[in-house]
């Protein structure tokens, strides 16, 4: 396979901010203003990288990718969270867990359908590899990577198997993740044609912005390093006590420690007087930080690779959209705002980072919202998929 062009960590970096400051010069023209208004720059922010490490420009996986993931991104959650009003968020309702088990059940019921309208077309080779293959990837979109890894050895799916389903899990899962952040950029549009109640994501957002409009003044020096210290150290500190702390089945552990920790810490200091760095930027580094982690993401998705699978990737395609079927329509039976049902959605087929970074697209004080419904989805992911598992079994033998 051809090497890509550019391959030195920081310079893949230094392409990426030039995208990115591009980007937000085009915004500020009348020309890429009209433009942005219909295609969110999100979307752009996350499809331009793909296009470049599809194309061979950079590559798609790098140590600088790594390295966003790990420091960057519980970095953006503290300093995103450290001005959030928990009360506030509490008050949201029930909409958002309604709508996250509606996207629950879509991902049970869409395997099995998709399976029994596509899988005739499975390679005869696979056998039963086939229905234990798309299990242990339902066990990923109801919960995360531990839910795969825990469902594909419980029924025997075969290691090559598994990582066809990681190729599927990323392609299919990333391409609904860019409608998501689509979504994040429409939300107001969505929800007048919806009728949506919107009240409590208001005020929520108003209470935000009041508290920031009152404690805004130019960023000095000083404030500059409290913010990093606090973004970067906790993210460090957090690290290594996750290192520490035991594994909960195969639910809790490891990175879902960390974002878990952060995520608290950054809770406890908005009780603070630290939450009045908000007024010297705090939580527009962790949108840069949140901006350069959705372009690493995007440089990640190799859809090269899915044609190793066409069949398994028709599958998958039809799967998502049963399951945005669900719950877009319990939306639409609910009237709920648009936030719920992305951030919904993604808390299952992601998790609790990609889950933050959703929310977060649509204001950065409610990417709790989305690591509180991705950590129900970890504890929801093994039960969920082994029942999706059953129906699955049932299926193959209905086409065998």
């Amino acid at each position: 396979m051809t090497q890509p062009l550019i391959q030195n960590p920081m310079a893949v970096l230094m392409v990426l901010l030039a995208v990115l400051s591009l980007l937000f010069l085009a915004e500020r023209h009348p020309v890429g203003e009209r433009v942005f208004k219909t295609l969110p720059m999100l979307v752009l922010v996350y499809f331009i990288p793909t296009l470049l490490s599809n194309t061979g420009i950079i590559p798609t996986k790098s140590e600088l990718y790594s390295f966003v993931s790990t420091y960057l991104l519980p970095a953006s959650l503290v300093l995103q969270v450290l001005s959030m009003d928990l009360p506030a968020i509490s008050r949201l309702g029930r909409g958002a867990v309604v709508l996250f088990l509606a996207g629950t059940a879509g991902i049970m019921f869409g395997g099995p359908l998709a399976y029994l309208l596509l899988g005739h077309w499975m390679p005869a080779e696979l056998g039963d590899q086939a229905w234990k293959g798309l299990a242990a990837l339902s066990g990923s979109w109801i919960g995360g990577s531990a839910n795969f890894v825990a469902i594909g050895q419980s029924i025997g799916a075969r290691d090559d198997v598994l990582s066809m389903m990681v190729v599927v899990d990323v392609g299919v899962s990333n391409m609904w993740t860019a409608v998501l952040l689509y979504f994040a950029g429409r939300e107001l549009v969505m929800d007048t044609q919806m009728g949506a109640d919107r009240r409590a994501i208001d005020v929520v957002r108003e209470q935000v912005e009041r508290f920031h409009a009152s404690v805004l003044r130019p960023a000095t020096l000083t404030d500059l390093v409290w913010i990093l210290t606090i973004g970067l150290g906790t993210t460090v500190v957090c690290t290594e006590v996750a290192k520490l702390l035991p594994d909960i089945g195969s639910i809790v552990s490891g990175f879902t420690w960390v974002i878990i920790l952060v995520t608290t810490v950054g809770a406890a200091l908005s009780f603070t007087p630290l939450r009045k760095l908000e007024g010297a930027g705090a939580s527009r580094v962790g949108a840069l930080f949140l901006y350069v982690l959705v372009m690493t993401i995007g440089a990640k998705a190799d859809f090269r690779r899915l044609l190793d699978a066409p069949a398994m990737v028709a599958v998958g395609v039809v799967w998502m959209a049963v399951h945005a079927g669900f719950i877009l329509g319990a939306r639409r039976l609910m009237r709920a705002p648009i936030f719920f049902a992305a951030v919904g959605s993604q808390a299952n087929v992601g998790g609790a980072a990609s889950a933050s970074v959703v929310a977060a697209a649509f204001h950065p004080s409610l990417a709790p919202v989305g690591v509180m419904l991705a950590v129900a989805g970890y504890v929801l992911g093994t039960y969920g998929g082994l029942v999706c598992a059953v129906m699955l079994e049932q299926v193959y033998r209905l086409l065998h």
